[in-house]
């Protein structure tokens, strides 16, 4: 159906004129009643009793005009959603993020972007890097926040994050008195990590294998709290991004320099490639790049 068709013959039907109406539409009469007269042939049945000194409109021209009016609107609707989502006043961002790096960033980056862009709804998922990983290649997440490096033929990949890992040990502890701390020196220590679907598992194990030595694994947790409250009552030591230090008790816990090798910490938002990015979405990975790269350091 031609859009335009339908709204000349609502034009018409409002004024119950086509000389009215070709004055509201600024169309000669003729092209006016060509147009109605398509639509009609178009629909196989008569929209108006031309019969009648006065245009009426028949049973039929009652159902297009009520429902025509619907689908204007409708299309109305569309054409403002759109602008909407185009200028930024609506949309929506589905986030995957790691559990460490919800808390450490994500309160400040959320806040700040739902004050520029309050009307954008922003659903956030804590899962582990591997399965965030899975759910944007499966099209259910927009983003996600993972630890480099990953599949660049799979994903768009925005680094935000060049920063270190560091150790990290109750304050009674010999390397407590330390600032630095090579990985060989660890050797003897017993280690308390995140399960291996945490990215951070298996980084600190290749690391640990590099410098000569397997690691002896104490204990395995999903929780940062656990894993914090263990070190506090020294049952082992971690590894961990250098920010968490800006959430632990100093009097319970030392953060160390990890040196030779040093020990990366590099995050990304990746996004799938070949998917359409929202204006939203492009705008939130500006927004956050530019945030949380200096946090990283």
């Amino acid at each position: 159906m031609d859009i335009r068709h339908l709204t000349y013959f609502i034009e018409v039907a409002k004024y119950k004129s086509f000389t009215k109406a070709s004055k509201s539409l600024h169309l000669s009469q003729s092209t006016l009643s060509k147009a109605v007269r398509s639509l009609e042939e178009e629909l196989n049945i008569e929209l108006i009793d031309r019969s009648a000194k006065n245009i009426e409109l028949t049973e039929a021209g009652e159902i297009v005009l009520a429902e025509g009016e619907i689908i204007m609107e409708s299309l109305d609707d569309l054409s403002s959603n759109l602008y909407d989502l185009m200028s930024l006043k609506k949309g929506k961002i589905k986030i995957g993020i790691p559990p460490i790096i919800g808390f450490l960033f994500f309160p400040k980056i959320i806040k700040g972007f739902n004050n520029l862009y309050p009307d954008i709804k922003i659903k956030l998922y804590e899962e582990d890097s591997r399965k965030t990983k899975e759910l944007v290649s499966d099209g259910q997440l927009d983003l996600a926040v993972v630890m480099l490096p990953v599949d660049e033929k799979e994903f768009n990949v925005v680094p935000f994050v060049d920063g270190e890992l560091s150790l990290f040990v109750n304050t009674s502890h010999p390397l407590a008195q330390r600032d630095t701390v090579e990985m060989k020196e660890l050797v003897n220590e017993t280690f308390i990590l995140f399960k291996k679907e945490f990215a951070i598992h298996d980084i600190v194990i290749q690391e640990c294998l590099r410098a000569g030595f397997r690691p002896e694994i104490a204990y395995e947790s999903s929780q940062w709290d656990m894993i914090r409250g263990m070190i506090s009552e020294n049952l082992g030591i971690s590894i961990f991004p250098k920010p968490i230090e800006n959430l632990v008790d100093p009097n319970l816990i030392k953060s160390i320099r990890i040196v030779n090798p040093k020990f990366p910490w590099l995050l990304g938002l990746i996004s799938k490639k070949q998917k359409h990015t929202s204006p939203a979405v492009r705008e939130f990975i500006e927004y956050t790049s530019t945030q949380m790269s200096s946090l990283g350091r």
